[in-house]
Parts: C-alpha cells; sequence; structure tokens
C-alpha cells in the first residue's frame, strides 16, 4: 500500500569505564563509586542511596543490540505488550510495562531521553526505532510507582534513556548485514563549534522481514513482516557562561512496515525539539529547565482475511493520527554534602491528538469515516526531600501535586458515499486532582550490604487513544470508551543488596493494587468476530518477587542472572465477575535472564544471553495460551586499533562483529486467535557488520 506523509534536566548515568589498550589495571586497584542517577527522584542521588530497584543499561548494549528494547529485555523486569521485539512489532504494541503490571500497547511506564518523554502523545506506545542507536550512552530502569516525581504515566516506574556525553570531536560509521534481506547504515559525527560540540547520528535500516505464520498455515494473501525508517538526529551542548549550559537537540523519524498480508502496513513520521539550560551558581546548589515539541502523523491498514487466508478484505484504514505535544519543566536541588539533598519543580504538558479513518466494509469499499479525538493538559509540582537520619540510615520523602484534564473530547462518524453524518458526540470536559507520595528508607548495614523499602502511590490517565479510538485487527474489534476513569496505584517494596569481592546479589519482593487498571474486557466471541472494549477493572493486584546476581569470575569473565516471578490477578471486577481470579493478559508469571561476557585473549569479545518466558494469556478470560519460550543470542566481536599518524589527533579502531539472535531456532508465540491460529517471533537471525572509529 502507498502510505500519505504530512505535509533536562538530563538523566545522567555516571561511572568508571575501563577499555583495553595500554597498562593492564588490576580490578583491586580501582576504587569503584557507587553511580549517580537522577531518574528515581529527579535529584542526584547515589545509586546506594535509592530505595528502589535500579538497573543500569551500559551504552555499549544499547548502541549493538538488534534493537533498543532487545537490550533492555535482558533485564526481567522490563516488559513489552506483546513477546515480539519492535524490529517487527506494530508500533502499537509496544507499550512498556515492568514487573508485570497490566502490560498494554498503551504503556504503564514513562520512558524518557534526556529527562523528556519519548512516549507518544496520542496512544502511550513508543517508538524504540525513532532514536539512533549510536546517540544513546545508556539507561536506567527504575521499578516502583513513579508520579511522586514524574506524574501520570510513571505509574509501573520509569525507564529512563540518556544520550551519549559529547566531549571531544569523533566520527564513527557502522554497517551491519544480516538474514533476511536485513541491512543497516549508522554514521555519527561531532566538532568544536561555538564554544561547545555539535553531534549529528544519522541511522537507515531495512529487513525484508520473516513470516510470522508456520510455512502449513500460510495462504495467498500472506507477507513477511517488512519494516524500514531513517532517523537523524542533530545535537549541540556547550557553556554559555562559566556556570551555565545549554543543550539544544532536533530529531526526524520516519518509518513504514508491511505488517504481514499483502494490504497491511504502517507508517510513522515524527519530528522533536528540545531546549535545555542548566546552573550550578555555587557548589551545592544547581537548577535546570527545558521546553519541547513534537509534531507526528501516524497511519496504518488493517484487513479481515478468510478462513483459507486466499483473500482479504479491509476493515479499518486509519488514514491519518495528527497528534502534537508540547512541555517545559524547570527544577531546582540543594545538597547539603551527603547529609542531606533536596529538589523542588514542576511541569507541564499538553497533548492533541486526532484519528482520520475509514471502516465498516460494505458493497466493495470502506463505507464510513471516522473522526475521534482531543485534547489533555497534565501540570504538576514536586518535592524530594532526602536526608541521613542516623549513621547507616537514609529516609526520603517525594510528594507530588498533579492538576489533569481531557478537554474537547468529539466522536464524529459519516458516510462516505453523501457525507450524512451518521453518529456524532461530543464528550464532557474531564479534569482530576491527584496527590502521589513516595516514603523511602534505606539501611547500609555494613560496606557490603544494605537493605531498602519504600511505599507509594501513582496514577495514569488514559491515552486519547483508549478514550476515543475503536478499533479492529482482523477478527478482533475492540471498542473505545470515553468514560474510562484514571487508574491509581498503591504498593510497596521491600529489598536488599550485597556487594562483596566478585559477587552482587540483590533480592525485591513487592506488592502493589492497582484501582481501576483499564484492561480489553470480551463481550462477545465466535470465529468470525470477537467483540472487546477497554473497561475499568475493579482491582488488580501485582506481587513478586525479583531477584538477581552477578559474578565476575575473573576479569575477563562475568556471569549474570535474573528472576522474576509476578502474580497479576484480577481480585475484584463487580461489572465483570467472570474475571476475577483471571491473570491480566500477557503477564507471564515467570521471566528469567542470564548472560556471559568474556573478554577472550587475542581482544575477542564473546557475549553469551538467554531469556526464559513462562506462559501467558491472550486474552483476558484466560481461554487463548501462549506457551512458554526460551531463546538464547550469541555475539562476538574483535577490534584492532591503528596508531594515529604524524598529525593527527587519534588513532582509528575497527571492529568487526558476528550475532546470532535465537541461535537454536526456537519458536516463539506472540499471539493466538480465537480459532487457534499462532503468529510467532523470528526464528533465527544472523547478521554480522563492521565499525570504524576515529
Amino acid at each position: 500500500m502507498k502510505f500519505r506523509e504530512w505535509g533536562f534536566p538530563a538523566v545522567v548515568v555516571a561511572g568508571v569505564i575501563l577499555q583495553g589498550g595500554g597498562r593492564a589495571v588490576r580490578a583491586q586497584e580501582v576504587e569503584v563509586l557507587s553511580r549517580l542517577v537522577v531518574s528515581a527522584s529527579r535529584a542526584p542521588q547515589m545509586m546506594d542511596e535509592v530505595p528502589l530497584a535500579v538497573r543500569v543499561v551500559d551504552g555499549e548494549r544499547l548502541r549493538v543490540a538488534m534493537g533498543v528494547d532487545v537490550a533492555l529485555r535482558e533485564e526481567t523486569a522490563f516488559g513489552l505488550f506483546r513477546r515480539t521485539s519492535s524490529v517487527a512489532a506494530n508500533p502499537t504494541a509496544q507499550g512498556v510495562s515492568l514487573r508485570g503490571i497490566g502490560p498494554s500497547g498503551a504503556s504503564r511506564s514513562l520512558v524518557l531521553l534526556d529527562g523528556v518523554p519519548l512516549n507518544d502523545p496520542f496512544g502511550g506506545w513508543v517508538s524504540w526505532s525513532a532514536v539512533p542507536r549510536m546517540s544513546l550512552g545508556g539507561a536506567q530502569i527504575v521499578s516502583g510507582g513513579g508520579s511522586s516525581v514524574w506524574g501520570s504515566a510513571a505509574l509501573s516506574g520509569v525507564v529512563a534513556l540518556e544520550s551519549v556525553a559529547v566531549e571531544t570531536e569523533r566520527q564513527e560509521v557502522r554497517a551491519e548485514f544480516g538474514g533476511f534481506e536485513m541491512w543497516r547504515g549508522e554514521a555519527a559525527v561531532t566538532r568544536a563549534v561555538g564554544g561547545g560540540f555539535l553531534r549529528v547520528d544519522v541511522e537507515a535500516f531495512s529487513t525484508e522481514g520473516f513470516y510470522a505464520l508456520k510455512e502449513a498455515d500460510r495462504g495467498a494473501v500472506d507477507r513477511a513482516l517488512s519494516s524500514e525508517h531513517r532517523t537523524a538526529r542533530v545535537a549541540w551542548s556547550g557553556a554559555v557562561s562559566e556556570h551555565v549550559r545549554a543543550n539544544v537537540t532536533g530529531r526526524f523519524f520516519e518509518e513504514e512496515r508491511g505488517n504481514g498480508t499483502a494490504m497491511q502496513g504502517n507508517a510513522t513520521r515524527a519530528g522533536f525539539v528540545s531546549a535545555a539550560i542548566e546552573g550550578e551558581p555555587r557548589p551545592g546548589l544547581s537548577w535546570a529547565a527545558v521546553a519541547y515539541g513534537q509534531r507526528q502523523s501516524f497511519e496504518s491498514f488493517f484487513t479481515t482475511v478468510n478462513a483459507t487466508r486466499s483473500a482479504e478484505t479491509p476493515a479499518n484504514d486509519q488514514f491519518e493520527v495528527p497528534a502534537t505535544a508540547a512541555g517545559t519543566s524547570a527544577s531546582v536541588t540543594w545538597k547539603d554534602s551527603d547529609v542531606a539533598s533536596m529538589a523542588v519543580g514542576g511541569d507541564v504538558r499538553w497533548v492533541e491528538g486526532e484519528t482520520r479513518e475509514d471502516f465498516l466494509f460494505q458493497a466493495g469499499q470502506l463505507s464510513r469515516r471516522r473522526f475521534a479525538g482531543g485534547e489533555q493538559i497534565f501540570a504538576g509540582a514536586f518535592v524530594h526531600h532526602d536526608r541521613r537520619i542516623a549513621e547507616r540510615w537514609r529516609a526520603s520523602v517525594d510528594v507530588r501535586a498533579d492538576f489533569w484534564e481531557n478537554a474537547d473530547g468529539r466522536l464524529r462518524e459519516v458516510a462516505r458515499a453523501s457525507g450524512a453524518v451518521v453518529a456524532e458526540e461530543n464528550f464532557a470536559t474531564q479534569a482530576g486532582m491527584e496527590l502521589s507520595p513516595r516514603a523511602g528508607l534505606v539501611w547500609k548495614a555494613s560496606e557490603a550490604w544494605r537493605v531498602r523499602g519504600a511505599v507509594y502511590r501513582a496514577f495514569r490517565v488514559p491515552t486519547l487513544n483508549e478514550y476515543y479510538r475503536p478499533f479492529r485487527v482482523g477478527t478482533v474489534n475492540t471498542l473505545a470508551n470515553a468514560d474510562l476513569k484514571r487508574e491509581t496505584l498503591t504498593g510497596g517494596e521491600v529489598g536488599t543488596e550485597f556487594t562483596r569481592g566478585a559477587w552482587r546479589l540483590e533480592a525485591t519482593g513487592f506488592w502493589n493494587e492497582l484501582e481501576d487498571a483499564v484492561g480489553n474486557v470480551t463481550l462477545s466471541t465466535n470465529p468470525a468476530l470477537t467483540t472487546r472494549q477497554r473497561q475499568n477493572l475493579d482491582t488488580v493486584r501485582v506481587s513478586g518477587v525479583e531477584l538477581g546476581a552477578g559474578w565476575r569470575v575473573v576479569e575477563a569473565l562475568e556471569l549474570r542472572a535474573g528472576y522474576l516471578w509476578s502474580d497479576a490477578e484480577v481480585t475484584e471486577a463487580r461489572a465483570q465477575a467472570s474475571l476475577v481470579g483471571k491473570r491480566l493478559a500477557q503477564a507471564p508469571e515467570h521471566k528469567a535472564t542470564a548472560s556471559v561476557d568474556w573478554r577472550a585473549p587475542g581482544g575477542l569479545n564473546v557475549r553469551v544471553a538467554g531469556r526464559y518466558t513462562s506462559e501467558q494469556f491472550e486474552d483476558d478470560e484466560n481461554a487463548l495460551v501462549l506457551r512458554e519460550a526460551v531463546t538464547v543470542d550469541l555475539r562476538v566481536e574483535k577490534s584492532w586499533r591503528v596508531r594515529a599518524r604524524e598529525g593527527r589527533r587519534a588513532g582509528l579502531r575497527l571492529t568487526v562483529f558476528a550475532a546470532v539472535e535465537n541461535v537454536f531456532d526456537e519458536d516463539v508465540v506472540t499471539s493466538r486467535s480465537a480459532t487457534g491460529l499462532l503468529t510467532y517471533d523470528a526464528p533465527r537471525w544472523v547478521r554480522g557488520g563492521v565499525r570504524v572509529a576515529w
């Protein structure tokens, strides 16, 4: 099909990074400092002082993975709505949840890039390909309610991506090729400009894709899940005075996907600009402010396929979804050595969006046109305070007050042939005030062992997509609900970490009660059509345990493992009594990960990573089972350094690599229809490439 076109505070992760080359450094000679994080409280804190579980993902893992989300899912707390990675998944299925708290295409976690929301303004999902991989410097995953400092959308926590630090002139190019006619080209150039550094990142990707159906289930209409995207980022950062620094960023992204049949596909175009400024007038006192704006358009075409998969008929042509968002935030932080710190700040975000689509296939054409959308406003202010209350004890308190409003909600349907209005409704404005507190306590029992705990309350206002847009995918028709209530979460966790020598062990127990959880509730089902509607479930309980372990066997060999048990169950549903005791759809009870990193002799790096996901359910009634899955990925790379010639400032670093995703070619079921038709994630996928930096 042909798609139409539409005509800081910065997140910081600081640490110590050692690279090969030069004199060997023994591990015991290095003083390893606790990492500095701001994503948990919006105030700089050492990670061992944060009362929540924080996972830090190294930037190199993000830059070399098949996709950013592929690297993040090595952390057991992280999960997308479905098992399919962003390489093949429809963007509307790329919402994030943490610890199994209500998997949803709309996301129940806030995803940030340098402190600015990356979630789609209209639908809440995340386009993981929208950010050039090479521009990323790392990520933090903060599990646990994050509304106390970030407001709506941070219901189950925060995933904070950060851009790579720019401190010197540098160039790098990468090229990779692989199975399914896949190729990717990337380049980054940094130059000193105007007292700072200007960095340009570009990326292009294309693949003919794999088939989501087994060969025996395919018919004449089936096609591979093709995908291609192009993205660019331009950023300048530098000092504008002795105590003030600024950053200006612009991004552009466009993507086209084929969604498994001859007619189905989707496309996205997005532009983004931001300006951030921060200052430190004196030691212990700092401030930061940021303003941003984004404009994007999304389109998608859905069909219904007959039983023999020999023909498909149009079901929905979402020909344009314009969405605009703008926002600003500011904060001030005081810090009294390691005794106490305090931060105050606020932010405002405005979102407007509308779906424009044709539907109801009659007499050989889509006979009706629908316009549905509205606007949302969020404004909040927060206070954070943490203090050492005894020699080994530290307490923290966060409180945030939010105002939110849904306005100009509307639905209008017309007959395409005559232009006659078939349905028209203007929805009442909704508004509310929310108070989101959080309290935490950390006990450093010894230099090696700490215990932490936190209690919190969080909330999420449904997206414009959930409120106003009905949609149909294949034989599943999902109705919108303009009367949805906002979700609230009350929860707590207790965790401990033990680090000594080469060992790191951690465990967290958590309990959450999610009230008015938005779910896709089945109203009726038969082989021809399943009808669902977004409805609030009175209470959902999500409790469990998260475990992690790391062992540096020798300096060149490290082992890591993680496990998550998450029991997500409907405990009260007065309007949907049959769902009580059922597990949430798409929420596996068990997840486990393991990895081995080996710096082999001769400059060879080897990484093996495995993931296990227990069975889960496709639907709210737990009638459609998706069986368990195990996958293993492998990556091998070799680097060489070439000394700089006389007169040149830097030498050249050449790296070649080979990678295999899903080494053992396991079948990973991603969806199941009412008739038993299964779709699958990618089979074995081999790729390799080269990168050059100088």
